[in-house]
């Protein structure tokens, strides 16, 4: 069994008081894990453990086959890294930022224009930094990780600062990321968005693995199609997610659409994505997140407009935004 990342024994004393101490953790390749742990109950070094930045007292830590702290060169081409701070280039633009780095990596520049595509800033490549949303900085942080084509993601709370739209984007990157093969590993402070990504949680406290679990084989023990509630007046109202349309958020608020009502909920589309992912939807733009069974054609206007139409007697059309375009396309491969 091929193991991506391999904490074996680590022991780590900081000031004569025992801050980590792990006995085991793999994660293999195709695996999506995730360590969550508060601020004080040792995400702190064992992020720099996992980094290279510090050593362990006793035991060894493995990423990609590589000692983090004394094969610093094997590393940096096998690991790619992600802070909870995005550590960009203020004064350059995006296409700019990833270009210091490709340079530093012999990288062509051809690979510049590919990432930026693949995290959804083609459109932005040349724009000034400080015009760029901190979803789209955290994005363009993602991105320089991604740069080399590591065999091993290491991101520290990847959704910081993000909008919905860059959640559901570097959720994607992430479930391909492993689906090709490669390994991802998420340091937390809490699961907020991370049950529908990862295979495996591990709970932190007082630098002590304390539980696990795993999401993905909870959901299927739990037996699929589950019912999405929706509270209305006197009532509480349970959605089938084959019966769901779309769901649009307005004014702040998301609804659900069937083919008979449109239902109110209390739930953020983020949120909503998290539930239905599994059942076919798909982010379709920041405001709508489609049922693509219920989607029967893909239709262009411009290069840079399309929409999508579903199998309801009114033909209804939910906007695509070109990135999500571009999504689709890979993933229903037409």
């Amino acid at each position: 069994m091929i193991v991506m990342i391999k904490l074996q024994g680590v022991q780590k004393v900081v000031e004569g008081r025992t801050a980590l101490e792990i006995d085991a953790l793999h994660v293999e390749p195709g695996e999506i894990a995730a360590i969550v742990g508060a601020s004080g109950s040792g995400i702190e070094p064992l992020l720099s453990l996992l980094t290279g930045r510090s050593r362990p007292t006793s035991g060894s830590v493995r990423l990609a086959g590589c000692d983090p702290a004394a094969e610093r060169q094997p590393f940096s081409h096998r690991v790619g890294v992600l802070f909870a701070e995005d550590t960009l280039y203020t004064t350059r633009s995006p296409s700019a930022n990833l270009g210091f780095h490709a340079r530093l990596r012999g990288l062509p520049g051809t690979r510049v224009d590919e990432v930026l595509a693949v995290v959804g800033l083609a459109d932005h490549g040349r724009a000034k930094f400080e015009a760029l949303s901190s979803g789209l900085r955290r994005r363009l942080a993602f991105g320089v990780a991604l740069l080399h084509q590591p065999r091993v993601l290491m991101l520290a709370e990847p959704f910081a600062r993000c909008d919905d739209a860059s959640i559901s984007l570097l959720s994607q990157l992430i479930a391909a990321h492993a689906a090709g093969g490669g390994t991802a590993l998420i340091l937390a402070n809490t699961e907020t968005y991370l049950s529908s990504l990862c295979h495996t949680i591990y709970e932190l406290d007082q630098g002590r693995i304390v539980a696990q679990r795993h999401p993905q084989e909870e959901a299927a023990d739990a037996g699929l199609p589950f019912k999405i509630p929706v509270k209305l007046e006197g009532r509480v109202a349970l959605v089938n997610p084959a019966d769901i349309l779309y769901v649009e958020v307005e004014d702040g608020r998301s609804f659900l659409q069937t083919r008979n009502e449109r239902l109110p909920t209390q739930f953020t589309l983020t949120e909503l994505e998290e539930r239905l992912v599994r059942s076919g939807f798909f982010r379709a733009h920041r405001s709508y997140l489609v049922n693509l069974q219920h989607v029967t054609e893909v239709i262009p206007y411009t290069r840079s407009s399309f929409s999508l139409r579903l199998d309801d007697p009114e033909g209804s059309k939910i906007p695509l935004s070109r990135d999500a375009a571009r999504e689709l396309r890979e993933l229903l491969d037409y």
